[in-house]
């Protein structure tokens, strides 16, 4: 009996020591979660207030895209106007031809019209020198 006793004893204090061991461990860990618990709880307090900072920080971002873009559609549509009125554009060959022949032929006109306006002036002049001087015909050239 007295063996039984001592081996009693002996599974008893391992027994024990394993569940002051289990104690010990499960105090630790609690207090680690207690821990880690308040850490997480401060990260999501954190958190939470820098996404409402974030969210207001896209919003007026956003805001100032948009007036950007809107004046830099108008700031384009500006310089296209500009580069149409101020950049020279190939004339066509067609139109070259066109022009060249209009040209050519109000050149013509002048032309005719001189020579019939040089023709009545020779004519003229021609019947204006052929005064009466002194009772003769005179000649004048």
């Amino acid at each position: 009996m007295e063996v039984v006793e001592s081996d009693f004893a002996t599974n008893l204090a391992k027994e024990e020591s394993a569940e002051a061991v289990a104690q010990e461990a499960f105090e630790k860990m609690e207090q680690e979660n207690k821990i880690t618990k308040a850490t997480k709880g401060k990260d999501i307090e954190y958190k939470t207030k820098e996404s409402g900072s974030l969210d207001k920080t896209v919003s007026e971002l956003s805001s100032d895209r948009e007036t950007l873009n809107s004046e830099l559609s108008a700031v384009s549509e500006y310089l296209a106007k500009l580069n149409e009125r101020c950049i020279a554009k190939p004339e066509t060959y067609e139109a070259r031809k066109g022009r060249r022949e209009a040209e050519i032929a109000g050149l013509k006109e002048a032309l005719a019209i001189l020579s019939e306006t040089s023709f009545a002036q020779r004519s003229a002049r021609k019947q204006k020198s052929h005064v009466l001087r002194g009772g003769r015909l005179a000649v004048s050239q």
